[in-house]
């Protein structure tokens, strides 16, 4: 490792936390509040991308951005306390801490949102950032000089390898295994719970470099 300090990205929705119930509440919530309907059970098989791609689907464009204001401002109400911790989450962060490392989690979120889901959860990041998705993760992943991002979406493969940082996905998202294999990715985990075993063989790995 020399003297770089270890950064390790982190994806939130589908790679840290099942945002899919929270988002489906807040989705039911927006419907019935506009009287518009929105397939909820369908919106979260497909999360990843920034809301408004989402929100096209159902509304026409002239009220995209003033529904996206309106479902940021309930998104606290309806999603923080249903959504968990995927499996693992915890351990991940923690494993880097243990090689005394940096947890940043880079996200497409409303960042306010992602750090109250963290907070709910009692996931401690040294830096949480908001409002990117794909190739524009890398500002914050080449900022913050990290080494590796972890992400559940074939827009999280292309963000990483912008950055130049170590691509790791995990299949616990809206995209297979192989769909990560083919857009990129350097390592792919079935869930979380794998990637201690394989941070510490990245670390020794580094450290015969």
């Amino acid at each position: 490792m020399t003297s770089r300090v270890l950064t390790v990205g982190f994806d939130l929705d589908m790679t840290l936390i099942d945002s899919r119930p929270g988002i489906k509440a807040a989705y039911e919530a927006l419907s019935a509040e506009t009287g518009t309907y929105i397939d909820a059970d369908l919106a979260v098989t497909r999360l990843g991308p920034p809301l408004e791609e989402e929100l096209r689907n159902w509304f026409p464009a002239d009220r995209i951005e003033e529904m996206g204001d309106r479902y940021r401002e309930i998104y606290p109400t309806y999603a923080i306390a249903p959504t968990p911790a995927l499996t693992g989450a915890r351990e991940a962060v923690a494993a880097v801490r243990a090689h005394g490392g940096r947890a940043i989690v880079v996200t497409a979120k409303h960042e306010p949102n992602a750090k109250l889901h963290l907070a709910h959860l009692g996931i401690e990041a040294d830096a949480v950032i908001g409002w990117l998705w794909a190739e524009a993760k890398a500002e914050a992943l080449r900022e913050h000089d990290a080494a590796v991002y972890v992400g559940d979406h074939t827009g999280d493969v292309r963000g990483a390898r912008t950055a130049g940082a170590l691509s790791v996905a995990v299949a616990t998202g809206p995209c297979d295994a192989a769909e990560l294999r083919a857009a990129g990715a350097d390592t792919v985990l079935s869930d979380l719970t794998e990637f201690p075993a394989w941070l510490a063989s990245y670390v020794a790995d580094a450290a015969a470099k």
